[in-house]
């Protein structure tokens, strides 16, 4: 597996984006306490944050809207990616290729960027890379297989950043995490703690009121 940190020179990265590769030099692997725990037998996977800039709404990150197959993940907004395979060269590829196979996305116009701390994800029992990368040149992106994927986004940072969309989720079992509420779309979970994390090092992140809880059913229903 890679190793953690930049893939690139920072100072060839677009300057809005510049901060978040230069911060995976040296993040302390404390900050992923939370998003992360020990997985019995895991399997090697990774996921592709794939950061662009629209020409109406300015930065964004691609998201999908996982199908719901009855997976540990499944109706869940994630960021595509899946586990390795046995021909894959590292996370890198790994996350290239089930993006593509997930979003279409030609990886052509993708840049990989940086290369986070592995994460341990127990319920699903992987051990996930997560790929920064910039996506330079765009391309059409659609939900390529209906079992998998129910939908494709890219979602604006600022929606993200807005207080407005920013709430603390409590799943059945009492854990509390981050969430976000946009239209039509519940990010929580592993994502959305991902996303918390990438907010605040790329100087994006806006005051907000982590104090409001709303339980999980509850937070589906209010962007259902």
């Amino acid at each position: 597996m890679a190793e953690q940190g930049p893939l690139v020179d920072p100072a060839t990265v677009p300057g809005w984006l510049r901060p978040v590769v230069e911060a995976t030099r040296d993040l302390d692997p404390e900050i992923f306490r939370r998003v992360s725990g020990p997985s019995v037998n895991p399997r090697d996977a990774a996921v592709l944050i794939l950061f662009g800039e629209h020409e109406n709404h300015g930065p964004d990150v691609l998201l999908q809207l996982r199908a719901n197959s009855g997976g540990a993940h499944s109706g869940q907004v994630a960021f595509p990616g899946g586990s390795s395979e046995p021909d894959d060269d590292g996370p890198v590829a790994t996350a290239l290729r089930e993006a593509v196979e997930e979003t279409g996305l030609d990886p052509a116009g993708v840049r990989p960027l940086a290369v986070l701390p592995a994460l341990g994800i127990p319920v699903s029992g992987f051990h996930v890379t997560p790929v920064i990368a910039h996506w330079e040149v765009p391309s059409r992106v659609w939900a390529v297989d209906p079992a998998e994927s129910a939908a494709v986004a890219r979602v604006p940072l600022t929606e993200l950043a807005d207080p407005a969309n920013r709430f603390t989720c409590r799943h059945p079992s009492g854990f509390l995490g981050p969430a976000f509420a946009l239209p039509g779309m519940l990010v929580w979970g592993f994502t959305a703690a991902l996303l918390t994390l990438l907010l605040r090092l790329g100087g994006w992140e806006r005051p907000w009121d982590g104090s409001v809880v709303r339980d999980l059913d509850a937070a589906w229903r209010s962007v259902g």
